[in-house]
């Protein structure tokens, strides 16, 4: 079935749409038609969402979606499948899944690839299980794919107390690496060292060049993962040991700096980065099976887990946004759909 719903499903559905670009009071609840998966797809009854700085930046008009994706923000949803796109033989209608999309996680029901669908780790709920893909994928694909973090190697993660921080402490410990984190304050410093990290750095008060050179006789560490860029990008390059991996995925602070490429030559750096939502359905797959391979094990052993802050109703999203936006939130801000 590729062109029409089962008829025991709803003409419409409750979403969160974006008014017009501006602050949370933009978001608001609306009426739309159920989306009709395409080949490949299932479409899930969304039983939570996952709240993250992509949506922000939309909102704002800062982030449009890709061609051919929903306007309707969200990029991580846990449910059921109620629905079967055409050619669709590796999932069945009741499965329970947990699926990276492109956008229209905002919703009560949800189209997405079967390649980006993954099973609930066994223990986990729909709002833990909501809480894996983005950051998930994004950590993987950036840490371990495109800077290829090695055990017994150092990782510097900036913002360690976000969704993204949390989850690249918590993988990066589990597969052998020492992790230094960035955070703000000493609530959110204790929650990275809970986590696993070796040190937390409070980038208020503290150099973390000088931090992470000291704790590693001077070398520097192997991989810092930046979502700060600005006027951190000149110091990441001093705090990378020689062939260092510096792997950008935001610019919180701006994309601008003005470095010293003498640095990267003599250390032989490598500096990169990359987006994770307009990447097509094989890329994003690849990085499914490796998560689960390497990481549901893990998360079903009781080794990583999703760090969830705080859980707001769907028509609440404004106020989760507004959350996310004053960051004094620790680790994930989730959507419940009922």
């Amino acid at each position: 079935m590729s062109a029409s719903l089962p008829g025991n499903l709803p003409d419409e559905m409750t979403v969160i749409e974006i008014r017009e670009p501006g602050g949370p009071e933009v978001l608001i609840p609306s009426q739309r038609p159920l989306p009709v998966p395409k080949p490949g797809e299932v479409l899930l009854r969304v039983r939570a969402a996952g709240v993250n700085r992509p949506d922000v930046l939309q909102r704002a008009g800062n982030y449009p979606p890709p061609p051919g994706a929903s306007d309707i923000p969200g990029l991580e949803i846990a449910g059921e499948i109620v629905a079967l796109g055409e050619g669709v033989q590796s999932l069945s209608l009741g499965n329970t899944v947990t699926a990276l999309v492109t956008g229209g996680g905002y919703a009560q029901y949800c189209a997405a690839p079967v390649e980006q669908c993954l099973p609930i780790p066994a223990g986990l709920d729909f709002i833990a299980a909501a809480a894996l893909p983005e950051t998930f994928f994004t950590v993987w694909s950036n840490v371990f794919d495109r800077a290829g973090l090695q055990p017994g190697e150092s990782l510097l993660v900036h913002g360690g107390s976000s969704g993204i921080g949390t989850t690249a402490i918590q993988l990066a410990t589990a597969l052998g690496s020492r992790v230094f984190a960035t955070a703000g304050s000493p609530e959110k410093l204790e929650a990275c060292l809970r986590l696993g990290a070796e040190r937390a750095i409070n980038y208020r008060d503290d150099d973390f060049v000088e931090v992470v050179k000291e704790a590693t006789d001077g070398k520097g560490v192997n991989v810092i993962l930046d979502m700060v860029g600005g006027d951190y990008i000149a110091r990441d390059i001093k705090a990378l040991a020689p062939d260092g991996r510096l792997v950008f995925i935001a610019f919180l602070g701006g994309p601008v700096a003005e470095i010293n490429f003498q640095s990267i030559m003599l250390k032989r750096l490598t500096v990169t980065g990359s987006t994770l939502r307009a990447r097509d359905v094989a890329f994003k797959s690849a990085i499914a099976q490796a998560l689960l391979k390497r990481v549901w094990p893990l998360i079903e052993a009781g080794r990583i887990a999703p760090v969830i802050h705080k859980t707001f109703s769907l028509e609440h999203a404004a106020a989760a946004h507004a959350l996310m936006e004053s960051s004094s939130h620790i680790g994930k801000i989730m959507l419940e759909v009922a």
